[in-house]
């Protein structure tokens, strides 16, 4: 608690200490995610540096993105409109259903508070619904606000206190009777279908959106590494084994320019603490495998892994098989094994020293046709200086290279911007290539014996 400090405070009581750090009686309030009893508990305190992890704008970005991209527009109705955001028609927006789990809520006045639970996360489906068969009684508390996305954005403003948690109670109702259902017609025992776990099914041809991508992959990290910075740190400078990642929309333009498909292998050399091979595994649906050689990285990235599975669960999304070892990338038998079979392979080079880019060069030898690798620094020059005769027997003369540029703020190494290449084993070119260079020869070598 010492990086934190309060944030809230009651406006009616300035006595009042419950919005306080405290080692174990610190503020927090619950908010319940797409899959049926998954709900996680967000520390109401803000972090004294400002570049800290903020549990208070996590809670607010995830609920928005929930309600924008999980809730069809009745039931956003029901929580009113994003602050400075239109909810018209969003990319990927679940329909209109008739039998829509607000269909049977006549207003807002008539929710009832639930009882107090204290970790939703262990509830069955069985539980929820028959603790939910009571939602028809009138709350005992004041009707909620008419808007209540706007009002918890007020509370935020205000640093009101008991303003955000009332309004976080009746959020929280309201989700719960969209993931459970009460129907009349049912015994509460019966079970029903949570609709919010329906959505990710609408994604399965547009690709999950990048909204919820993002925040899953952010979530993944401020849980796991973010706590464990201070390992990042311990490296050798100057050395091939400086640490350094690429920002998820980085990640994002390398998915889309290398067309990576749900039925491909991604490699990823040196993958640090993991973050590209769970984005690439989220975004695509792809198998993914990476490697690092650092202590530090490896380790969290298998933390990092756990805690991702965890996440895609609350979401209710699935991600392809993942893989994660710390090894040798350049003496490693499960790399040679996987990169025969590989689809697209990351080298993030910026710092490896020439004589790593130079182990790492026979291996591409391995990848199949139409295979890609992408790295920070070439292996290869561009296309239009591929060949020469000086150039003919190197091996990485089988790519074909496309120069690439990159963002400023999508690396962490620099707030700059740069450039990046995509390398397409193209043998059938090189094989055209060298054979023109050979015949040239043979024409050469036969004028020069008829001048003999």
């Amino acid at each position: 608690m010492h990086s934190y400090k309060a944030f809230f405070k009651n406006p009616n009581d300035p006595n009042d200490t419950s919005f306080e750090p405290h080692p174990t009686d610190y503020p927090f309030v619950e908010l319940e995610y797409p899959n049926d009893a998954a709900c996680e508990r967000f520390m109401l305190l803000e972090p004294k540096d400002k570049d800290h992890y903020n549990p208070i704008m996590c809670l607010e970005d995830t609920l928005h993105t929930i309600v924008e991209y999980y809730l069809t527009p009745a039931q956003q109705s029901l929580l009113g409109s994003l602050p400075d955001h239109s909810l018209s028609s969003p990319k990927n927006r679940p329909p209109n259903s008739s039998h829509s789990a607000t269909s049977s809520i006549s207003s807002l006045s008539a929710l009832s508070d639930l009882s107090d639970l204290s970790d939703l996360t262990s509830l069955s489906s069985e539980s929820s619904l028959s603790s939910l068969s009571s939602l028809s009684a009138l709350s005992e508390e004041s009707s909620p606000p008419q808007n209540l996305l706007r009002s918890l954005s007020r509370a935020i403003h205000l640093r009101d206190g008991p303003q955000f948690l009332s309004t976080m109670r009746h959020i929280n109702n309201i989700l719960r009777m969209i993931k459970y259902p009460y129907v009349p017609e049912l015994s509460p025992c019966s079970p029903t279908i949570n609709p919010l776990r329906e959505i990710p099914k609408l994604w399965s041809t547009t690709g999950i959106p990048q909204k919820v991508m993002t925040r899953i992959i952010e979530e993944t990290y401020q849980r796991s590494i973010g706590p464990n910075i201070a390992k990042l740190r311990q490296y050798s400078a100057f050395s091939s084994e400086v640490y350094g990642e690429l920002m998820p929309a980085f990640t994002s333009d390398i998915v889309n320019a290398t067309g990576l498909r749900p039925d491909a292998l991604f490699v990823d050399l040196g993958c640090g603490v993991g973050n590209v091979v769970l984005q690439a595994s989220l975004q695509t649906g792809c198998r993914s495998f990476g490697i690092e050689i650092m202590p530090g990285p490896s380790s969290l990235a298998k933390g990092q892994l756990e805690q991702f599975k965890k996440r895609c669960r609350m979401w209710g999304v699935e991600a392809g098989e993942v893989e994660l070892m710390q090894g040798d990338m350049t003496d490693c038998r499960r790399v040679d094994e996987l990169l025969s079979q590989a689809d697209v392979v990351l080298v993030n080079n910026f710092v490896f020293r020439e004589e790593l880019n130079a182990a790492l060069r026979p291996k591409f030898l391995d990848l199949k046709e139409g295979a890609i690798v992408v790295s920070l620094k070439p292996f290869a020059p561009p296309t239009n200086q591929r060949l020469t005769e000086r150039n003919i027997d190197d091996i990485s003369a089988i790519f074909d290279v496309v120069r690439r540029p990159y963002h400023s703020g999508t690396v962490s190494w620099s707030s700059g911007s740069g450039h990046y290449y995509i390398h397409r084993v193209d043998r059938a070119s090189y094989s055209d290539c060298r054979q023109q260079f050979e015949r040239v020869h043979s024409r050469l070598g036969r004028r020069r014996s008829a001048k003999r």
